[in-house]
């Protein structure tokens, strides 16, 4: 499997630490950046460049961390046909995979620890998509997208 990871200049090290953690796994990683502390990066653009990445094939899955999590999703939600969950716990992780289908991951480097962090990744990549009632309803999730007409919205 192959996975991206974007962050912020402010979750760089978390991003960092959780990339290494991964690939000790065997995963195939990716950096979308920050790539320095002293380099500036608004959460946006990471988390729409891992979403980007995914919604093209060049990637499986990602994993995005910003201060709190909650505007690098934002960003990568935006992107159709992704699926990005906020996870401070492990529990959280894994409905959001076997549930929700979600292709990515977020998390926050001022809320959860470098522990934490490391059992929110094992239960999102440990867990697979349980489909059945649960497909009709990302699909219905879907549907909201193709009703505003972003399903089909080019990939930049």
């Amino acid at each position: 499997m192959k996975i991206g990871f974007g962050s912020d200049h402010a979750a760089l090290g978390l991003k960092n630490v959780l990339l290494d953690y991964l690939k000790e796994k065997g995963y195939e990683c990716v950096d979308f950046g920050a790539y320095s502390p002293e380099e500036k990066v608004d959460y946006p653009v990471p988390g729409r460049a891992v979403a980007e990445a995914i919604r093209r094939g060049d990637i499986d899955k990602g994993v995005l961390v910003c201060g709190t999590g909650v505007g690098i999703s934002l960003a990568a939600n935006k992107v159709p046909g992704i699926r990005a969950g906020v996870c401070s716990e492990p529990f959280t992780a894994k409905m959001i995979a076997e549930h929700n289908n979600c292709q990515i991951v977020a998390m926050g480097e001022r809320v959860v620890g470098v522990e934490l962090a490391k059992m929110i990744v094992d239960a999102f990549f440990g867990a697979e998509f349980q489909g059945g009632r649960h497909a009709r309803r990302v699909g219905l999730i879907g549907k909201v997208e193709e009703d505003y007409g972003y399903a089909d919205a080019p990939v930049r």
